[in-house]
């Protein structure tokens, strides 16, 4: 990992650092039927390794699992839940894009870049993936183990870590949730947007259907022949604008859910890691320090007990040599909380490189904005003259229409 000169706590990186070292694509491939159930398997290729190899969930599942092994002090995100039954396509498209988003986390920590479980996963082209990632880690240890730094974690730690740690939880949760609703109002935008498309390619349809009606004239309704015809006519071909209309709109829609919502998706999901990192710390190796010095704790009283009540002077010694053998492994316990609180401040910072992706979530927001806009106004004002044999000979009206900026109803 790329660190401050002099300072390996800090981390050197920018977001286009991050970014730069690799993207990963995540495409479906054609179903396969396996003996009972269809499987689902994707091509996921690596532009840092220039490799196309094919994976099915199963071995994401795996290579998360030994991640987190590996790595327990790091953000390893979380996978997108496994359906067995009654997958339909939403759903497959929707987890394809989160293993997407998932990989890519994965492929641009610089914790991972040299890590040779991700090479096998972006590059192993042989049979059984699962058991060569297994047998990658047998062995090895974890970071902690595998470290220059865990033994002098503690020396590059401010003294105040703890109050820093729980500042950075406070804050980073705060922004979770506030990036959770953004989310959730620009899926509703990019969906409403869709809606938008699909009703508008209706509108167009009613029109078409109104101007192709072959039910007859009535005779009580001849003199009005001519015009009821030459406005079926008009209707008809008012469709084809419609139907370009409803396009530009779902245009906007999938480009807000590409370059808006899943890039929102992508740092919830980081930002998710996070969190889940801070609750392996509490659960996991500072609870088994506590829980060491408890234990350590009542050992010590027993000590203390039995030199009062003169017992043999073997049990003192039995109680001695485990008081020992407590005392290291409180020792190794209180080194793997540095090492973990280590690894949580470079996380932090990591955090804290991803934070500018906003700007970029913003700024395809408005280009989105603008640009779908933009493009539905042009076809609007190339509809609006096509509209002028809708109003011939209705009684003076304007043809069209005038709009309400036209009628002085809005400062031009």
């Amino acid at each position: 990992m790329q660190v401050t000169e002099g300072n390996p706590l800090m981390l050197s990186y920018t977001l286009p650092d991050l970014f730069g070292h690799d993207t990963v694509q995540v495409e479906l491939i054609p179903e396969k039927k396996g003996l009972f159930l269809k499987h689902v398997e994707y091509e996921v290729s690596s532009t840092f390794f220039k490799s196309s190899v094919y994976r099915r969930y199963n071995d994401f599942v795996v290579f998360q699992e030994m991640l987190l092994q590996k790595y327990p002090y790091r953000m390893v995100p979380a996978l997108p839940p496994k359906r067995m039954l009654g997958a339909d396509r939403e759903f497959i498209e929707s987890r394809r894009r989160a293993l997407k988003r998932f990989i890519n986390l994965v492929a641009r920590h610089p914790s991972f870049w040299d890590d040779v479980l991700v090479n096998i996963f972006l590059t192993y082209n042989g049979q059984d993936i699962q058991n060569k990632m297994r047998e990658s880690i047998r062995g090895v240890g974890d970071e902690y183990i595998t470290c220059k730094m865990s033994a002098q974690a503690k020396d590059f730690l401010p003294s105040d870590i703890q109050v820093q740690f729980a500042a950075s939880r406070e804050l980073i949760r705060n922004i979770y949730n506030s990036f959770y609703k953004l989310r959730d109002r620009a899926e509703r935008m990019a969906a409403r947007a869709i809606d938008n498309a699909t009703d508008l390619l209706g509108f167009g349809k009613e029109l078409s259907a109104l101007g192709s009606d072959t039910t007859p004239l009535p005779s009580w309704a001849a003199l009005t022949h001519g015009a009821w015809s030459s406005l079926k006519q008009a209707l008809k071909g008012l469709s084809v604008e419609f139907a370009l209309l409803a396009d530009k709109a779902a245009q906007q829609g999938k480009l807000e859910e590409i370059d808006v919502v899943e890039k929102l998706n992508l740092f919830l999901d980081l930002l998710q890691s996070y969190k889940d990192l801070c609750e392996r710390h509490e659960k996991g190796v500072l609870h088994k320090h506590q829980k060491a010095l408890h234990k350590y704790s009542l050992m010590k009283k027993q000590i203390i007990s039995a030199s009062v009540q003169n017992k043999e002077g073997e049990s003192v010694e039995q109680l001695e040599s485990r008081i020992a053998e407590q005392e290291n492994a409180i020792m190794a316990m209180e080194l793997r909380n540095h090492f973990s609180l280590y690894c949580l401040h470079q996380e932090t910072q990591l955090i804290h490189i991803y934070l500018p992706l906003t700007s970029h979530i913003l700024g395809a927001f408005v280009n989105s904005q603008i640009q779908g806009h933009k493009e539905m106004n042009q076809v609007w004002n190339e509809l609006k003259p096509k509209l002028n044999c809708l109003f011939v000979g209705t009684h003076g009206l304007p043809s069209p229409p005038l709009s309400p900026e036209e009628r002085g109803f809005f400062p031009r």
